[in-house]
């Protein structure tokens, strides 16, 4: 008998906090199907700046600074954790089990692989190794259920909106890339001489990168032709829009944004904006040639997508088998 305490039949996911990393880790794990505890850790100075693989063997407690969440045995039977703070965790917590917790880990960690019992890292990142997964584009935490939900909550308010439905996912400034007025001002020109050769229906959500002043030439531009412009007030029509839409627009520099419109199985488009990254080449690149997405050039053209694009699925389907192989060779039951 291992005098180890029992394993939790739950999905630890974990990370430093960031939106796009709780999104995908939290996604990953509601997938894999056991119950989910979120966590947050915030790894304390001066550790958080060593390489991951240094900083874990100072143990758990000491890698949980102020304002981390709790951290304590009985460890659960799978841990996610997406970004590179967080695998400091993942490492510590695997020893700290005794190997017996699956570990998966979402991103490059910038640290030998062999540290995790899985990795999960974007195709365009060119991550390879035995126990590399290779994701096309983000993880997301959508799923047919949520869209099915928020189609019903925004089906009356879109219903007068001409068809086809146009949905534009307005982001914006990022590390790689910068929105400015004329990058909006050039977007709300195409989007009006859509409405006027096509008769379609608009409906537009900015996010917080998109700046007040582009929002409103957003508003300024297309309101007065009968689109809807989120203003930020109330719930989020994005999720509606990714169900209800016939068309998405996309600007280019989010792979969460784009990939999970791409899981709509309509038609996406991406906007184009100033910078990229040689990184971000390799991802549009990617989605174009596997049939997910085009460039948008202010036109619409009869296409669709193979399918819906549910790396999230797919890779909790892998966790799963890893999962039961793992509870196989410790003589556990599900």
């Amino acid at each position: 008998m291992s005098d180890q305490p029992a394993l939790a039949p739950l999905t630890w996911a974990v990370t430093t906090g960031e939106a796009g990393m709780t999104n995908q880790a939290i996604g990953l794990a509601e997938a894999i199907g056991l119950p989910v505890v979120a966590k947050v850790i915030h790894v304390p100075k001066p550790w958080r700046w060593l390489p991951t693989h240094w900083a874990a063997p100072l143990g758990i407690k000491t890698l949980c600074g102020p304002g981390s969440d709790a951290f304590t045995p009985p460890w659960p039977e799978v841990l996610v954790t997406s970004g590179r703070r967080s695998g400091a965790l993942s490492i510590a917590l695997r020893r700290a089990s005794g190997g017996r917790t699956l570990t998966v880990h979402i991103q490059n960690p910038l640290v030998p692989f062999e540290n995790f019992d899985l990795v999960i890292a974007p195709e365009h990142d060119g991550v390879a190794a035995a126990n590399v997964v290779q994701s096309l584009g983000a993880l997301h935490k959508i799923t047919p259920a949520k869209l099915a939900e928020a189609a019903e909550r925004f089906r009356a308010r879109f219903a007068a909106l001409p068809r086809p439905l146009v949905a534009v996912l307005v982001g914006g400034t990022s590390g790689a890339y910068r929105l400015e007025a004329e990058d909006t001002r050039r977007l709300a020109r195409q989007l009006a001489d859509l409405v006027a050769a096509r008769g379609v229906g608009l409906v537009v959500t900015p996010s917080r990168r998109t700046g007040a002043a582009n929002a409103a030439i957003l508003r300024e531009t297309l309101e007065p032709l009968g689109a809807l412009v989120w203003d930020g007030v109330g719930d989020n029509p994005y999720f509606a829009m990714l169900a209800l839409a016939d068309v998405l627009l996309v600007t280019e520099e989010s792979v969460s944004m784009v990939s999970e419109a791409c899981f709509s199985g309509k038609p996406v488009y991406t906007i184009a904006l100033q910078g990229g990254s040689r990184r971000f080449k390799r991802f549009h690149a990617l989605m174009r040639d596997r049939g997910y997405a085009r460039p948008f050039t202010g036109t619409l053209e009869p296409w669709a997508p193979p399918a819906p694009l549910d790396e999230t699925a797919r890779c909790a389907a892998i966790v799963r088998t890893l999962l039961a192989r793992r509870r196989e060779a410790l003589g556990l039951t599900p």
